[in-house]
């Protein structure tokens, strides 16, 4: 046997086997293996999923701009803010506490740069004083909240937080009762 045919010979030896391996790999890669895409599958839904409870979250509280405020009020004849946050949560049975106080101890604690629509904030006039008011997160744009809240001179209304003086002077804490649902 000449030296180019065992030469050709093992050139296609070795181009078949890297075309199977490359082949394979590039099945793994894009979801050819059924293991690696069940794995990855349950992960994406599960982000899905809250994503849609977060908009839908915030497409219902919506529904409520403009209803007026009534101290203790957990209803759509009156919210006060944290009324406002039980009825809301609630119709998509995350089980909150009715004072915005105890609130603040549900969920777990994130930083504003975290929160995401449906995620609450909780005020403090000062520093160590205690919590007087809650408000929903509409939407986080880097930082600069836009909340959804039953003030009591306005009732449901939207907020940015960064053109409140009012608010924004406020010590604030932040957590994500929607991911612990």
């Amino acid at each position: 046997m000449s030296k180019s045919l065992i030469v050709k010979g093992i050139a296609l030896s070795v181009a078949l086997t890297t075309f199977t391996s490359c082949n394979i790999f590039s099945q793994a890669l894009s979801g050819g293996n059924s293991q690696i895409a069940e794995a990855r599958t349950p992960a994406k839904k599960k982000i899905a999923e809250e994503d849609q409870l977060r908009e839908d979250i915030i497409d219902f509280a919506s529904d409520f701009l403009g209803t007026k405020y009534r101290s203790a009020g957990k209803s759509p004849g009156g919210f006060d803010c944290s009324g406002f946050v039980y009825y809301v949560m609630k119709e998509f049975e995350i089980s909150m506490e009715s004072s915005s106080a105890t609130q603040e101890s549900q969920g777990s604690k994130i930083s504003k740069q975290e929160a995401r629509p449906g995620d609450l904030v909780f005020f403090r006039r000062s520093k160590g004083g205690r919590v007087f008011h809650v408000a929903m997160v509409l939407e986080n744009n880097n930082g600069h909240l836009t909340l959804i809240h039953s003030t009591s001179s306005r009732g449901v209304v939207v907020d940015q937080l960064d053109k409140s003086d009012y608010w924004k002077s406020k010590f604030m804490s932040f957590r994500n009762v929607v991911s612990n649902f």
